[in-house]
């Protein structure tokens, strides 16, 4: 930790001092004097500049692979079956997981020239109790409760096949007793400067030249069983409770960031599809956005920027998620879902936007149509400001490689 306090009063002067002055948006920087990380603050700052600042959501294994011509530790469910893998053969073989993988996602960082640095891949640090085959191990107690997972080496998916939850809520008034397990587990959450180690050991390799982002800044109703849903409408105060101690959490782990160089703090929670949120904007307005505007306030305080992050058509809700709440920035930003730059820059002048370059697009869509989509994302970013130029989502396995060049090298025109 002794980078700390080389870099504190510099990132509170500096920081402070562009949350004050603001350049006219008719001022274009001229980014030649100007390092990675500056041209990520003055991204949050609402300032054009001549140069692009670029962040990806990340890549699959497969593709990370084939950019750095070597099976890369990156990705999502295959990276937590590797882990698996490596925690049922050892501390060696977890201790070179643990190198392998901090080396490729920096790797993959440099290659994709990003100004803000994704700093780790998808982690499932829990021992199994039992391997089943080279892709399917069992976590738990094989005569009680368990779970079980298999990688599909196609999707990179390290997906649940057999579980059993003996404890697992039935009905919605099952909720209470997790509920008051979530509650009491915030009397215990005490998390110091010393809990960041990964963000600060890319900070000590990156910074001050590219900066880093922390995470802790997430807020959601859990939308992997139907019953959180259905508790919305039949017991909403076990959802208030619930997303109570989500925001106790996220503001513990924000001041407990605040002595540290961190200035972007990313986090979220998926709530919304193709055809908008899972749940009513009213319920939105009552329970989240008091509770994102006291997580915003305790960041600004920090003097932290915030980053939320979810997928799909979020107009319905926009006013309180990108507005009202203080959030200074959308991460995920689908524009197949009807969400573009342009129009949420107009409709939202405080928010700072990332990405926008769709997964879809590259997954599926022609070189043409990439690269057109990407030359759209950078001059967007140059025309208003408030963008990072970048793809919306994690690059799926199977996205043609010459697909991922051209928006790579589409961007570097700009950047």
């Amino acid at each position: 930790m002794r980078i700390v306090l080389g870099f504190l009063a510099f990132r509170k002067v500096s920081s402070s001092h562009s949350r004050k002055k603001k350049m006219s948006m008719d001022t274009i920087l001229s980014t030649a004097d100007m390092t990675p990380a500056e041209r990520v603050i003055a991204t949050f700052e609402k300032q054009r500049m001549d140069k692009v600042a670029v962040f990806h959501s990340g890549f699959s294994s497969q593709v990370g692979s084939v950019l750095l011509g070597r099976e890369s530790y990156s990705g999502g469910g295959i990276n937590q079956w590797r882990e698996a893998t490596a925690t049922w053969d050892g501390p060696d073989a977890h201790a070179e997981f643990v190198e392998r993988t901090t080396r490729d996602t920096y790797d993959l960082a440099r290659l994709a020239k990003t100004d803000l640095i994704r700093i780790a891949y998808w982690r499932m640090p829990a021992k199994p109790a039992q391997k089943i085959d080279d892709l399917t191990f069992l976590y738990g107690d094989p005569d009680g409760d368990y779970t079980v997972r298999q990688l599909s080496a196609e999707t990179e998916l390290y997906q649940i096949i057999d579980q059993r939850n003996s404890k697992a809520p039935q009905t919605v008034d099952d909720l209470e007793v997790l509920v008051e397990s979530m509650e009491r587990g915030v009397e215990n959450h005490h998390p110091t400067a010393a809990s960041f180690t990964a963000a600060m050991q890319a900070y000590e390799v990156f910074a001050p030249e590219r900066e880093i982002p922390t995470g802790g800044y997430g807020l959601s109703v859990p939308n992997t069983s139907q019953i959180w849903l259905e508790a919305i409408a039949l017991r909403p105060d076990l959802v208030s409770r619930m997303l109570e101690t989500q925001c106790l959490r996220a503001i513990a782990t924000i001041r407990a960031q605040k002595d540290l160089p961190l200035r972007v703090i990313m986090g979220g929670g998926d709530f919304c599809g193709n055809h908008g949120p899972n749940y009513s904007p009213r319920f939105f307005h009552e329970e989240m956005l008091p509770r994102l505007q006291r997580m915003s306030a305790a960041a600004h305080e920090c003097d932290m920027y915030t980053v939320f992050a979810t997928d799909g058509d979020t107009w319905p809700v926009g006013d309180d998620l990108w507005g009202a709440s203080g959030t200074d920035a959308a991460h995920e930003i689908d524009c197949l879902a009807g969400m573009d730059l342009r129009k949420m820059r107009a409709a939202y002048p405080n928010l700072t936007c990332f990405g926008n370059i769709s997964t879809i697009t590259l997954h599926q869509g022609t070189k043409e149509e990439v690269v057109a989509q990407t030359r759209e994302n950078c001059e967007a970013a140059l025309d208003l400001g408030g963008i990072l130029a970048g793809v919306s989502n994690q690059i799926p396995p199977g996205t043609p490689i010459e697909n991922v060049l051209a928006m790579l090298e589409t961007i570097e025109e700009y950047h």
